[in-house]
């Protein structure tokens, strides 16, 4: 793809973001209007509503993949990679809130990356629960509800907040010592 429709890809794509989380319903020519691309340059990008759902989609799991990544799940020491995954869904989850709030990322190489996390936690004795599967699903029930906290709710203290409190709860529901 050339250059500039690299950059009126990625324009088209920020902008469906901002525009579908305030209005999920909004059309792509309003999209191509908040992108400061004509109707025409979108439908040549994505042929329906369909397929630029399906480029978000695409895109946000390669974020999600890319986090895993730079949180070294494999190789980090498990508990400092759960902190680090749940800063940077939590990153998403501000840049990204209608892919998110969709349920876009169901990549299952997401899913086999959060669950190795909750594997070797078990494995180094740091939590109970044996099934990582069911880790996970806690752990992302637990993310939602802590997302839905205001900023200034008591349970968000320090600078990481969020995270923190997700990291304290998931360890504790899922057996810390």
């Amino acid at each position: 793809m050339r250059a500039d429709a690299e950059r009126s890809t990625d324009r088209i794509l920020k902008a469906a973001e901002d525009v579908l989380a305030a209005d999920p319903n909004a059309s792509l020519e309003r999209i191509g209007d908040a992108a400061g691309v004509a109707r025409a340059t979108v439908h040549r990008r994505f042929a329906s509503r369909q397929v630029l759902l399906e480029a978000m989609r695409t895109g946000l799991n390669e974020r999600y993949l890319l986090g895993l990544e730079q949180a070294r799940v494999r190789t980090a020491p498990p508990l400092i990679a759960l902190h680090r995954v749940t800063e940077i869904v939590f990153e998403l989850k501000a840049s990204h809130p209608f892919s998110i709030s969709l349920g876009l990322s169901t990549h299952p190489d997401v899913q086999d990356g959060l669950d190795l996390v909750f594997t070797r936690l078990h494995a180094d004795g740091t939590i109970t629960a044996a099934r990582p599967a069911w880790c996970r699903r806690v752990y992302l029930a637990l993310m939602h509800e802590v997302a839905l906290l205001p900023d200034d709710a008591p349970e968000l203290t320090g600078p990481d907040g969020r995270p923190d409190l997700l990291v304290k709860t998931t360890l504790g529901a899922l057996g810390a010592g």
